[in-house]
């Protein structure tokens, strides 16, 4: 009789069981904060952050995307709980295109942009006709048209801002042609044009330092109030979660910013 009990109690027990782990809080070991980052830089950064917050037993799982669509579209979809790439502009115009309902609970850090060439010195020098690589995404796109804009490479209608397209250039005396380029790929692509604009987080991984070699960087000043500083980002419904509120302090961190300076030469900054 009570090795029949224990039969039938058995699966209440294993019920009992799956129920406390979906009930973990996030951020422990039976339930790691999942979060989601582009390859290179981003990624790098958020290892730090994982590291510190670690030291205090909250555990962060970390996903790596090799593209900026994907990391939104996991994050709607439940499989992460926060990503830490992309910054406002973008944000805004992938909540206006797709509907999310994200929100940022805190800044992580500012990839400056900056043009570099193999055939050039200066931007100054680029022939009639030369071809410069730009992001394609809507944001990044503008952005890269109004640091060349303000280089002076052609001119930009005015009040042009990061929503600027090729159709709002309207003086361009050396007839300077735009090629749209996914941002992933650009810095491999630097040999096949003659001058291309990259982020900070693709161009370290390919051995380009903003400082040393572009011929036009954007300002790095006042990361914190940067529209371009990156966001850690979260379903609205968790915007007052402790656990947000955590892994947004991580970048905080006096470690995670010595890392950040010491590690990029200045072509990424801390903005939290």
């Amino acid at each position: 009789m009570l090795r029949r009990s224990l039969l039938l109690a058995a699966p209440g027990l294993v019920l009992a069981r799956g129920a406390f782990a979906q009930a973990a809080a996030i951020g422990t070991a039976a339930r790691p904060l999942r979060a989601g980052v582009t390859s290179g830089v981003h990624a790098q950064v958020l290892e730090q952050v994982r590291d510190v917050l670690a030291k205090d037993g909250f555990v962060v799982r970390i996903t790596e995307f090799a593209d900026f669509i994907q990391p939104n579209v996991a994050l709607q979809g439940g499989e992460l709980d926060a990503n830490t790439y992309q910054h406002q502009p973008f944000l805004d115009a992938q909540k206006q295109q797709r509907g999310y309902d994200f929100v940022p609970v805190g800044k992580t850090v500012l990839t400056a942009m900056a043009v570099f060439s193999r055939k050039v010195r200066q931007l100054a020098d680029l022939p009639s006709g030369a071809r410069v690589a730009i992001p394609n995404d809507p944001t990044n796109g503008g952005r890269a048209l109004v640091l060349l804009a303000e280089a002076g490479l052609f001119k930009l209608r005015q009040g042009a801002d990061f929503r600027a397209t090729v159709a709002d250039i309207t003086e361009n005396p050396k007839r300077i042609r735009i090629v749209e380029l996914e941002a992933a790929t650009i810095a491999r692509a630097l040999e096949d044009v003659d001058a291309a604009a990259i982020t900070g987080n693709y161009a370290v991984p390919a051995g380009l330092q903003p400082g040393r070699d572009s011929l036009v960087t954007e300002s790095a000043e006042g990361a914190r109030t940067n529209p371009y500083t990156c966001l850690v980002v979260v379903r609205r419904a968790d915007a007052q979660a402790p656990w947000a509120t955590k892994l947004a302090a991580g970048y905080a961190d006096p470690a995670v910013k010595a890392y950040v300076e010491k590690t990029f030469g200045g072509a990424v900054v801390s903005g939290a």
